[in-house]
């Protein structure tokens, strides 16, 4: 590690904790706010629009002919939902005046060209940390905010100035936005900001956000032996964990610990990456918590538990890299610890002890919970009311004031606790949001005529976007894609998808997140934290080698058993 950057870390360190007060402070100020929205009766507008929409949708999905495949999955949806949305008086005055139609203008995919902010953003996460002239830089989090912002800001100048075709939006339910021919479209930046930040950028953020900081008050303290096996174990109760507390609570809850294990060792990049690949991704398709993707299956119709069937492919894929791992860490990189260190961690072994367990665990399975009920579109079993819009996020926010008042401010200290991690992915997360929509409206205008059919070919191609893509928007995109195709006869649906296509694509979305640092929140969150420890983790084309090397070909086993 460089002097500068140990500098920084250690800088980092002493400075790191922040006191509970000004985040418990802003958590208060957010429910002001939204009771004053209460008051005004906007949450509940957006829930009777969302409601209505939802409806539309289930109606028409029990109503179309599935062997239909010539009608674009946009030129049902929008209109039934938005004509249904105004009678309950909710659509029509939200959005009249942002020039959204009701679907009946045709959809026309952007041009190419207006995805070149989007691969500025990856090419600069990519390579700024590489030149020497910008590597400090951008250690900055305002720096890499002033880029990801810069860049959005250019993507919604080209919806305000130079796009002249109507627009799929989703916020606060689905519908066609117009241009404005008159002058500058303010319809057209207001549905783009909208998809990006309110659609899919906070719950994104609130949910990473939630986990992660209730998870940092709680320590799991010790040092085990640090040979391959003791880091496989980690990377196993990882993998289960992930589906249930989702991929971000179980990447932030282990990955201190494993760091500490192996703070003796020299060589512990490739434990990290693996970790990255198991824990931050591919543990997490048993559950719908396990993965934004999954979750957004979940809002659409398929069955909570459905997933569970994901079970052999989880086992294969997950035991497969636990294997290679193993192979790797035992035959190239343990044999190269000197001897000194090896005997300093053994003389340093101490069981693992538990803190903070007793207030954050029951605060992790309430985020678990306000995820999988607190959804506008579905009523609250045995209830029959459907949650307030934001509702959901806005209860996440208060199981981590919960935490921050109520947990230990000690077992902070000693985890290091700081929001450096969370505030990275955010910077660069509110531009790759704004930045990937138009890549995302050419694929929900083209999508079905990629020829994409079978479901090996939906597992490459969901994958690989979800790897440069965020892989929850891809994910939908290609199971509203797979609903337009023709299913054979007796075939299994799910949710009016073949249930083939949708494993693959499920499988696809989730696995394929682990292809970089960008493909899923809780990548970038490990590698800043390993970063900060000490690591020096590669960079990002230096990441994708491992995964070229190691991952790759464990996906494509696990595709070729499943779908070959």
């Amino acid at each position: 590690m460089s002097d500068t950057a140990s500098h920084d870390a250690d800088t980092s360190h002493h400075h790191a904790v922040p006191t509970a007060r000004p985040v418990v402070t802003a958590i208060l100020v957010v429910a002001l706010i939204y009771a004053g929205a209460l008051a005004l009766g906007l949450p509940q507008k957006g829930t009777q629009i969302v409601v209505a929409a939802a409806a539309a949708h289930h109606n028409e999905d029990h109503g179309q002919d599935h062997g239909d495949a010539d009608h674009a999955p946009q030129e049902g949806a929008e209109s039934s939902a938005a004509e249904s949305a105004d009678t309950d008086g909710g659509s029509e005055s939200s959005h009249e005046d942002a020039g959204h139609s009701h679907g009946h203008a045709p959809l026309a995919a952007p041009p190419i060209g207006t995805v070149t902010p989007f691969v500025l953003l990856l090419l600069s996460i990519a390579v700024l940390p590489l030149i020497p002239a910008t590597a400090h830089w951008w250690e900055s989090n305002t720096s890499r905010f002033m880029v990801a912002a810069g860049l959005g800001v250019v993507t919604l100048l080209y919806y305000g100035f130079l796009h002249e075709t109507p627009i799929d939006g989703h916020w606060p339910a689905h519908y066609v936005s117009a241009p404005d021919a008159s002058g500058f479209n303010l319809g057209l930046v207001r549905t783009i900001f909208e998809n990006a930040v309110l659609q899919e950028f906070i719950p994104f953020i609130v949910l990473l956000f939630s986990l992660y900081t209730i998870s940092g008050g709680i320590r799991i303290e010790g040092d085990l032996q640090a040979n391959p096996m003791t880091n496989a174990l980690f990377m196993a109760v990882g993998g289960v964990l992930a589906s249930f507390i989702g991929t971000t609570g179980a990447a932030m809850l282990l990955i201190r610990p494993l760091l500490e294990t192996n703070q003796e060792r020299k060589h512990v990049v490739h434990t990290v990456v693996f970790f990255i690949f198991i824990v931050c991704n591919c543990g997490g398709c048993l559950l719908p918590i396990g993965d934004p993707p999954l979750f957004l299956g979940y809002l659409r119709g398929v069955d909570f538990f459905w997933t569970l069937n994901l079970w052999q492919d989880w086992l294969m894929c997950n035991g497969l890299l636990l294997l290679v791992y193993l192979l790797l860490d035992e035959l190239a990189y343990y044999p190269r610890e000197t001897e000194a260190d090896i005997t300093r961690d053994l003389r340093q072994i101490r069981a693992l002890k538990f803190s903070g367990l007793a207030v954050n665990g029951p605060l992790l399975l309430g985020v678990v919970a306000a995820v999988a009920l607190l959804d506008p579109s579905k009523p609250l079993p045995g209830l029959g009311w459907h949650p307030w819009m934001y509702l959901r996020e806005l209860v996440q926010l208060g199981l981590v004031g919960l935490s921050l008042s109520l947990g230990s401010y000690a077992v902070r200290v000693a985890n290091g606790f700081n929001y450096h991690a969370i505030v990275e992915v955010a910077a660069l997360f509110s531009g790759i949001f704004i930045c990937m929509q138009p890549a995302l409206q050419i694929l929900g205008v083209q999508g079905a005529q990629l020829g994409i059919d079978t479901p090996m070919q939906f597992f490459w191609i969901t994958g690989g976007l979800s790897s440069v893509l965020d892989n929850a928007p891809t994910y939908v995109v290609f199971f509203e894609t797979a609903k337009t195709l023709v299913t054979g006869e007796g075939a299994s649906l799910v949710a009016g998808v073949e249930e083939k296509r949708l494993m693959a694509i499920s499988l696809g979305a989730v696995f394929m997140g682990a292809m970089t640092y960008i493909g899923n929140g809780p990548n970038f969150m490990v590698k800043a934290i390993a970063e900060k420890s000490g690591v020096r983790m590669p960079s990002f084309f230096g990441y994708m080698l491992y995964s070229f090397a190691f991952l790759l070909p464990v996906l494509a086993f696990v595709a070729w058993q499943m779908f070959g």
